[in-house]
């Protein structure tokens, strides 16, 4: 019998859609350059002379993440690289278009495509040497001891505008360690829910429709409430206690599915703020700015607070044009981090802004879509962990800007200038691509055993 009358059979591969992440990526990097271009004939009347370093730097950035994925995480989501390249070109034109205000400080958009290039850097570190997520769940309490460590060390660090945020280290400058810190209690947070969930879903009774969990397995949420109640306290950060303890509410309710677990972490996170928020000078200045906005005004100065809500009105539906709004009259370094948003509001309009925040809902949809189509437990709740914290934090500061909650001091994730921040939301974006990659790869196609090659055979005669 012939070779030539054996049916052999394959299976098809999905597509991998890296073609479609290309073509994204060039839309991805023209719409930064096109307002780079706005900017400067609406503050100079011509073509900016940084122009083509600007959009090579740019185009580099992400010629070399689409390289890295295509080669080491060929069947990841097509999406998460070019919103992640979109957000943060529009994030280096803002931070430029509020450098050409003398009276906000040095320019600082040169370091941030520095930065941004480094956080490339450290996701193509993940891409190349982090072959299977599940690899990060051998250092589950390694990854908790280090995680505190972040968090702890800026106690012992000057004070930076009322909040301990920051460590300086020599010939680095100031890095924010509770960026890096909620990746790596992310991972944690996923190892240990992953063993543990059985127990935390278990109920001793039935409240109102809820089911109330046992003391004994409060003890977790407990601790972790103690835990971001001493951030708040000994760093006055406000931002990232809500980030560190919201985090392990949003993974203690997937892993368990119990409504009851939300409850409690509002219910402790609620008297924790209002405690806190009611002694803590710096939090309690931050609460009466945000009840209180125009309470300086009858006394010719206005707060932050209150000129971002100007800003906000003034842009109304498509905002005044790029480079033609009056964002220095926040002024201080807040324009250009905490207030970036205020910018977008002014000078893009509510559009614009709306468009920024589907961008991030777009970003934050994938790695929940991510999460469902995860095979393992802990790449589930790994993937709903980063995606929740990222949503948590866009929540945060979309929501301190526009007056929703008390501002926190956090950063919007790549729009906004800061080192740590874009550095660590570009290495979460890798591990999420990898996630993506083991989730959507097809498995391979199991040899065929000789009796089905033989069977094969014989019905092909």
């Amino acid at each position: 019998m012939s070779a030539s009358n054996t049916t052999t059979i394959t299976s098809i591969g999905a597509p991998n859609r890296r073609n479609t992440e290309l073509a994204l990526l060039v839309f991805a990097v023209a719409i930064p350059v096109f307002a780079y271009v706005n900017v400067g004939m609406a503050k100079n009347g011509s073509v900016p002379a940084g122009l083509l370093s600007y959009g090579l730097g740019l185009g580099l950035i992400a010629g070399i993440a689409h390289v890295l994925v295509r080669k080491f995480a060929s069947y990841a989501d097509p999406l998460m690289l070019p919103i992640a390249t979109l957000l943060n070109g529009l994030g280096l034109v803002l931070i430029w278009r509020l450098d050409q205000e003398p009276v906000l400080g040095a320019a600082m958009a040169p370091k941030q495509l520095m930065w941004s290039a480094l956080g490339v850097a450290l996701f193509a570190c993940v891409l190349v040497f982090l072959k299977d997520h599940r690899i990060l769940q051998r250092y589950t309490y390694i990854s908790m001891f280090a995680a505190l460590v972040l968090l702890v060390l800026p106690v012992f660090f000057p004070a930076v505008y009322g909040a301990r945020i920051w460590i300086t280290l020599p010939g680095i400058g100031s890095l924010q360690p509770g960026e890096f810190a909620k990746i790596i209690i992310t991972v944690f947070f996923a190892g240990y829910l992953m063993v543990k969930r059985d127990a935390l879903a278990l109920a001793s009774r039935r409240f109102m429709g809820l089911y109330l969990p046992r003391g004994r397995d409060l003890g977790p949420i407990l601790v972790i409430w103690a835990m971001s109640m001493l951030i708040l306290v000994f760093e006055t950060d406000l931002g990232t206690s809500l980030l560190f303890f919201g985090l392990f509410v949003v993974m203690l309710y997937v892993a368990t599915e119990r409504t009851s677990w939300i409850v409690f972490g509002l219910l402790l996170s609620g008297a924790g703020a209002f405690v806190v928020g009611s002694t803590e000078p710096h939090v309690k200045v931050r609460v009466q700015d945000w009840l209180h906005p125009l309470q300086l005004a009858s006394n010719g100065g206005v707060t932050e607070t209150a000129q971002a809500m100007y800003a906000f009105g003034s842009g109304g539906l498509f905002g005044s044009g790029l480079g033609q709004g009056y964002s220095r009259l926040i002024g201080g370094i807040g324009s250009k981090s905490d207030y970036i948003l205020a910018t977008v509001g002014e000078e893009l309009g509510l559009a614009g802004l709306m468009a920024i925040l589907l961008l991030y809902a777009l970003l934050i949809e994938r790695g929940v879509r991510t999460a469902l189509a995860a095979r393992d437990p802990f790449g589930k709740l790994l993937a709903i962990g980063l995606s929740g914290g990222f949503a948590l934090q866009v929540f945060v500061v979309a929501g301190g800007v526009t007056g929703l909650i008390p501002l926190t001091g956090m950063t919007m994730p790549f729009l906004a200038q800061g080192g740590s921040s874009v550095i660590a939301n570009w290495a979460l974006v890798a591990i999420l691509l990898r996630i993506s990659d083991t989730a959507r790869r097809p498995a391979p196609s199991p040899a065929p055993s000789p009796d089905a090659e033989a069977t094969q055979v014989v019905r092909t005669q």
